[in-house]
């Protein structure tokens, strides 16, 4: 783990389903010290997610909520931003989160995701996973790529932080295009991270300003 003092990283919880091949991918940029943030809580939606196993063994703290055992949407947002607060979290990252969950106003522009296709194309409601990839195959797109946004109130609707773009090749399959958007993820999440961490993250209205560092 980075030796950077504690007072300099940003302390982060993220969210996961199921894999957490995202939750990996951030365990191993801040090993490698090349992402300046403390991941201090991972909260699971299942309590068989995968993504639990790689927060254990790193130490870091989990916690399962599960949207059915609770009343509303409401409730499955106070256990989940509570239990946030009590860990002094500043960041919520949603990495393969696939409930809705209500953002509290506290935390307005504190919660990001990363959308594996070009918002405002091919996203909201049922647009996960090789959805997503399906549809832009259908369509006939000649691009497509990952968006890291700010969560609000609808899917895949908050301010964009930033985009990574591939070609959509004609021998391309769902498959073979989710692979290369996965690998611009794997990139462009950490960098909107450590922006973020930078405090070179502004948001105006609906846009996103990202200050010289």
């Amino acid at each position: 783990m980075s030796d950077t003092p504690a007072k300099t990283r940003l302390p982060v919880a993220v969210l996961i389903s199921g894999g957490g091949t995202t939750l990996k991918n951030l365990l191993n940029h801040v090993a490698d010290q090349a992402l300046p943030v403390d991941i201090t809580l991972v909260v699971s939606s299942s309590d068989h997610a995968k993504g639990l196993r790689y927060a254990e063994e790193a130490g870091i703290k989990t916690l399962v909520v599960r949207r059915q055992d609770q009343d509303s949407d409401e409730a499955f947002s106070d256990l989940i931003f509570q239990a946030c607060r009590e860990q002094g979290v500043q960041l919520v990252v949603m990495g393969g989160f696939l409930k809705f969950v209500p953002i509290p106003a506290d935390f307005e522009n504190r919660v990001i995701n990363i959308h594996p296709g070009l918002i405002p194309a091919f996203c909201g409601k049922g647009f996960y996973g090789l959805r997503v990839h399906q549809a832009v195959l259908d369509y006939g797109a000649k691009v497509s790529g990952c968006t890291v946004h700010f969560v609000d109130n609808q899917y895949d609707h908050g301010p964009i932080i930033l985009q990574s773009v591939t070609d959509v090749r004609d021998d391309d399959t769902a498959e073979t295009l989710q692979q290369r958007v996965f690998a611009l993820e794997c990139e462009a999440f950490p960098q909107a991270l450590r922006l973020i961490s930078e405090g070179r993250v502004r948001v105006e209205d609906r846009h996103v300003r990202i200050d010289a560092g």
